[in-house]
């Protein structure tokens, strides 16, 4: 399947702050906006995926957490699987811009069927978002 005939997903999720909502999604992971209904929702474009930040302060907060690797992974979270070099640039972008990683990138199974690169960072909401990568895509579900 070509990336162009790749369903793409939808997921809107609550924010406590609209602007820095905002700041966040476009200003540091660099994400277009769409349309907006303002003080209650801003539609982003996350590579290509559209995402919905809704104005619900009540629904944000803490996330419980699940040791993985000896780290600890926000059970609720969201994120893209996206090529290396892509992977590679958006966390030395994020690296350069101070971005306040809850995992830091690294890369899991090394030279082992599901190589793969994760990193974890929290929006100004609370809201957990992995990014990660394979060295095969072919290998997304391998054991």
């Amino acid at each position: 399947m070509t990336d162009a005939q790749r369903p793409r997903f939808h997921l809107a999720f609550p924010v406590h702050d609209l602007q820095a909502a905002r700041t966040f999604y476009g200003d540091l992971l660099g994400c277009p906006e769409g349309r907006e209904d303002p003080g209650h929702w801003i539609d982003f474009d996350l590579f290509g995926h559209q995402v919905v930040a809704h104005y619900a302060p009540e629904e944000c907060g803490g996330a419980i957490a699940n040791d993985v690797d000896g780290k600890k992974v926000p059970v609720r979270h969201f994120g893209l699987l996206m090529k290396w070099a892509d992977w590679e640039a958006l966390a030395d972008r994020l690296q350069d811009a101070g971005a306040d990683f809850l995992i830091e990138p690294y890369v899991r199974f090394a030279g082992k069927p599901g190589e793969q690169g994760t990193f974890f960072i929290i929006d100004p909401s609370g809201n957990a978002l992995e990014f990660k990568t394979f060295r095969d895509e072919g290998q997304i579900f391998a054991r």
